[in-house]
């Protein structure tokens, strides 16, 4: 069984059908990347995933279990991290207090022990640090550990946040847009670091992005959209020969489904 499955997924805003009935499968251990021009409807579906919006119609299984009406907060006890487009930290915190935050889900102690302080809550606080650790080496963190978000360039806060997914062992992580705003020697650390996350943590990676170097070089397999809609499903390479593909970003007919792809280049017409 697919590690996460999605059928028919649809959600309108209105008279918007900002997705409309999208389907794919990921499978454990790949890196599964949504493509498509502004609009598309990529990172919608992360919202949907995350329970951050409703969906209209469709289903969502994660691991075996239908998580389509969980409520937000009870995702990532699943397994299940992401990121976001917008860097979402505590600016006035360092790197390692933002990092802990993203252990809180794994702890398992009652409130009353943490009043207490009892040694089921030291041990745990003791293997957090240790997992927390393990990350800032993994991402070459060290020099940044105590330093206050608030201070650091933005490369190195897009890779702090992958961090704090990254901290809570997640079986899924869902990069929104991972490579948006960086350099391109910062996007090359990027790419070594999502191969690493797939070949050395055994993580199964979603993500978004716009940066075409970067999915044809790490993706398994790569679904392409426009206007809410699936237009191709394939590898890298199948899918930017697809000539539907072509025309949603050229903009020189219709994009499948009677979908028109005039004016949506946007931009990612470099993808």
């Amino acid at each position: 069984m697919s590690l996460l499955q999605v059928r028919d997924l649809a959600v309108h805003f209105g008279g918007v059908k900002a997705v409309d009935g999208v389907s794919f499968d990921v499978e454990a251990g790949e890196v599964f990347t949504i493509v498509g021009p502004n609009g598309a409807g990529k990172s919608t579906i992360f919202n949907l995933i995350s329970r951050f919006y409703e969906p209209s119609a469709g289903r969502i299984v994660f691991d075996g279990r239908d998580i389509t009406r969980l409520q937000a907060h009870e995702i990532a006890p699943l397994g299940i991290a992401r990121t976001f487009q917008n860097i979402e930290l505590f600016d006035h915190s360092t790197v390692l207090a933002n990092l802990l935050v993203g252990r809180h889900t794994a702890r398992r102690t009652a409130w009353w022990q943490d009043v207490l302080f009892l040694p089921a809550v030291r041990r745990a606080e003791v293997e957090d640090r240790r997992i927390v650790e393990e990350v800032i080496d993994f991402l070459e963190l060290q020099p940044y550990r105590n330093k206050l978000i608030a201070g650091l360039p933005y490369g190195v806060r897009k890779v702090v946040e992958i961090a704090r997914a990254l901290a809570l062992r997640p079986k899924l992580i869902l990069l929104d847009e991972p490579a948006s705003g960086l350099s391109v020697e910062e996007t090359q650390d990027m790419a070594f670091w999502i191969e690493d996350m797939q070949k050395d943590m055994g993580l199964t990676v979603l993500m978004v992005e716009h940066d075409m170097n970067l999915v044809s070089r790490v993706s398994t397999r790569v679904l392409a959209m426009a206007n809410g809609q699936p237009l191709a499903l394939g590898t890298p390479a199948e899918v930017q020969k697809d000539p539907a593909v072509i025309e949603a970003y050229l903009g020189t007919g219709h994009a499948g489904k009677g979908q028109t792809g005039k004016g949506q280049t946007g931009g990612e017409a470099h993808a």
